[in-house]
């Protein structure tokens, strides 16, 4: 794959490694940005990723309702001082988590948060999808991997799209906000209420 300048530039924007590093890690990576951020992580280059181990004690709750009251939409985003989590700039990620909650749905923060058992039940359904389509069996655990991923992809906070542009996921704005403010960020939880839906859901 053919590394970009545009693909260094945001990498560097949201790890603040030199150029030549981000370079070397997106073609160690083959151009995956997040392998290489991680790439540059176990390099100990990625200055926004180390962030992610301070403790993040202060932050803010961002209240949204949107449809004239229809969906509501309350999540707590956390920092390391309370000089950040009075920023404008720490504020507006809060307010766009809070819309990409209300817009897309998410279950799940991150990936790992997802229930064994579910995950089972989707590879199950995954499963018997595929054997309907007439797929061969020697390309079933493929399928069925893809299916789970865009699974994870759909129900997780931060591997989903963002809504006001779709060329990076929720993981990657934040990261972007981390190398801009200079502190680590985390989502640590969120709610999504919808008008009439069934509470044991």
């Amino acid at each position: 794959m053919e590394i970009t300048t545009e693909m260094i530039k945001e990498l560097r924007a949201a790890t603040r490694a030199p150029m030549l590093d981000c370079r070397k890690a997106l073609e160690a990576s083959n151009g995956d940005f997040q392998k290489a951020v991680d790439w540059l992580r176990e390099k100990g280059m990625a200055t926004a990723a180390k962030r992610a181990d301070r403790q993040t004690y202060n932050g803010l709750v961002e209240l949204y309702s949107h449809g004239g009251g229809r969906v509501g939409v309350m999540v707590e985003v956390n920092c390391e001082t309370d000089f950040v989590a009075r920023s404008d700039p720490f504020r507006i990620l809060a307010h766009e988590l809070a819309l990409q909650i209300a817009a897309s749905s998410p279950r799940y923060i991150k990936a790992d948060d997802i229930p064994a058992s579910e995950l089972d039940h989707e590879a199950e359904i995954a499963r018997a999808r595929a054997k309907e389509e007439g797929k061969p069996e020697n390309v079933l655990d493929k399928i069925i991997a893809g299916r789970l991923d865009k699974y994870r992809e759909e129900v997780c906070l931060l591997s989903q799209l963002y809504i006001r542009d779709e060329t990076i996921n929720v993981e990657k704005l934040i990261l972007q906000n981390v190398a801009a403010i200079g502190e680590s960020i985390v989502v640590r939880r969120f709610q999504r209420w919808e008008l009439g839906e069934n509470i044991s859901n």
